[in-house]
């Protein structure tokens, strides 16, 4: 199995300016070499049958993701319109500032085939290709964000994947990103 990072996990995962938000201790190309040299520790199904997760142990400083909200760090939530992309509709994300996440243990890999990457108009030489990485503590899926699955539910137009919305999956993200938001430096 070939695995190659897509520019759009690129641009998220190794932006021009390094952030204290994203992979740490790592460029790209190390990235993908090390996905390709060493096997996950565990290979979750995704969202849809084109999706993989890869669960790999942190091999990087790479702090987690989300942080818990709680009545003590609540003041700190910030909120904006936001696109990830210049052709994408910007939508409403929240974040922390000013909180300090632990180190993850594990980086999930999130993959698609090659089949579906070409289908969304990103075709690569190789047979999955990563699309996105959770930072986590525990070696399991954070649950999507209720705005991606509503993203990938209009189709690849509108930046998603064109996979129907699952209610009861969406529910379960709601749960999940009513108590914990991402965070920014």
């Amino acid at each position: 199995m070939s695995i190659v990072l897509t520019p759009f996990a690129r641009t998220r995962l190794f932006p021009r300016e390094t952030r204290r938000n994203t992979i740490q201790d790592c460029t790209p190309e190390q990235f993908e070499q090390h996905l390709n040299r060493h096997a996950p520790l565990n290979d979750l199904p995704g969202y849809a049958p084109f999706c993989r997760l890869h669960v790999h142990r942190n091999w990087t400083s790479t702090r987690c993701l989300t942080v818990p909200i709680t009545d003590g760090n609540r003041h700190r939530l910030r909120s904006a319109y936001e696109a990830r992309t210049r052709e994408e509709l910007p939508v409403l994300v929240r974040w922390f500032e000013g909180v300090e996440p632990p180190v993850a243990r594990y980086l999930v890999v999130i993959l698609y085939s090659r089949e579906q990457l070409a289908r969304e108009g990103s075709p690569i030489d190789a047979d999955w290709g990563v699309v996105g990485c959770l930072y986590t503590a525990e070696p399991e899926e954070i649950p999507m964000a209720p705005i991606t699955m509503m993203r990938n539910a209009l189709g690849v137009e509108e930046g998603g994947s064109g996979t129907p919305l699952d209610r009861d999956a969406y529910r379960r993200a709601v749960e999940f990103w009513e108590n914990n938001a991402n965070w920014r430096p």
